[in-house]
């Protein structure tokens, strides 16, 4: 008999209260065999993932299944099930073990990546397993967090726990508009040719590198077509995050330096030395701040701990940086990044942050 497994795990918190699911479908999606769900008290993201991994493979053992094909979206576990990347962390190493031993005992088994919105049912499971985690599992009375998950003390100097969210910063490749150094923020110039060889050159690079679990990209398209390619190179789909658009420079949109400078000799003096300052019909470095935070922190819940691919532009990309180096705003003019150029920050669930790269262009 051959059998689908969908399965899915999630923490909130990372780590923090934290469920799976997993359903077991016949051989043609038209009847549900089996489903599971459970509460798994104080975990991450990656655990539940395996977790619900593992009740889907002991479902189709029960049922008597030979063939079973496995969709998650988790793009960890499927690229350690299947064998191409390393299981490194401690917390899911004697987890991997175990899905394996189970899935030993299928004649076959095959592993795929499918998108979230493709694994609703698990999905929904997962919650309801999270929603009654969360009820007995506060940040004030947190239950005691089992031995899988506990978490080492990272070597260096930061003291951060456990293993970050790492986010590999991609700038855009060239556009006309950077070609002139105009003000390139909410107007959509696509790459030139030099850009997208530069998108190119990136993408071989990371491809080359691996280790990523997602790409996520501005809404603009220079960043986007930067994110597809390096997304087509590692096997994913390009998720869409709009917090993460360039600064909207209003009326200076277009303009030299100088120009702006021209138009509004007063404000932009002033913007120049005060993250607070708005252009004319624009947007501050500030607001930037503030949304740019926030999707940080829904990257850092949705990804845990793996490595993420951030395609962006100039100013979410220093703001970012600004955040792991827990800087003043003064840094955003000290900063300098070259187009198509990778930086690397790491976010701990502790609240610390390291940063390991800056401006790196030398793959292009």
């Amino acid at each position: 008999m051959r059998v689908l497994v969908e399965a899915d795990g999630g923490s909130r918190g990372n780590p923090g209260p934290a469920g799976y699911g997993a359903v077991v479908w016949s051989s043609d999606r038209a009847a549900v065999l089996a489903e599971r769900k459970e509460a798994i008290g104080f975990a991450t993201n990656n655990v539940a993932e395996y977790h619900g991994l593992i009740a889907g493979l002991s479902a189709a053992v029960d049922l008597g299944a030979a063939e079973v094909s496995v969709a998650l979206d988790s793009k960890l576990v499927v690229e350690q099930m299947s064998g191409r990347w390393k299981v490194k962390h401690p917390d899911l190493l004697g987890l991997n073990r175990q899905a394996k031993q189970l899935a030993a005992q299928f004649d076959r088994i095959d592993y795929r990546w499918i998108p979230r919105a493709q694994n609703s049912h698990a999905d929904r499971l997962a919650n309801e397993a999270m929603d009654a985690a969360a009820a007995v599992t506060t940040p004030e009375t947190p239950v005691e967090a089992p031995a899988a998950v506990e978490k080492p003390s990272a070597p260096g100097w930061t003291g951060a726990q456990g293993a970050p969210t790492r986010f590999l910063l991609l700038r855009h490749g060239q556009t006309e508009l950077s070609v002139e150094r105009r003000y390139s923020g909410r107007g959509n110039p696509e790459l030139t040719d030099l850009g997208r060889r530069q998108a190119e050159a990136a993408a071989a690079y990371l491809a080359a590198r691996g280790g990523i679990s997602a790409v996520i990209s501005s809404p603009l398209q220079r960043a986007y077509d930067t994110a597809a390619a390096a997304a087509k190179a590692l096997g994913l789909e390009v998720a869409v995050d709009d917090d993460l658009i360039e600064t909207d420079f209003g009326s200076w949109e277009g303009k030299t330096f100088s120009e702006a400078h021209e138009a509004d000799p007063d404000v932009h003096t002033r913007w120049l030395r005060d993250t607070s300052v708005t252009p004319p019909g624009g947007e501050s470095f500030d607001d930037v701040h503030t949304r740019v935070r926030r999707a940080r922190n829904r990257i850092i819940a949705e990804h845990g701990e793996s490595t993420v691919l951030v395609v962006s532009h100039v100013t979410p990309i220093k703001t970012l940086l600004r955040m792991a180096l827990d800087a003043g705003p003064g840094i955003l003019y000290r900063l300098h990044l070259d187009l198509a150029s990778l930086s690397i920050a790491e976010f701990y669930s502790d609240g610390l942050a390291s940063v390991r790269l800056v401006n790196d262009t030398s793959y292009h």
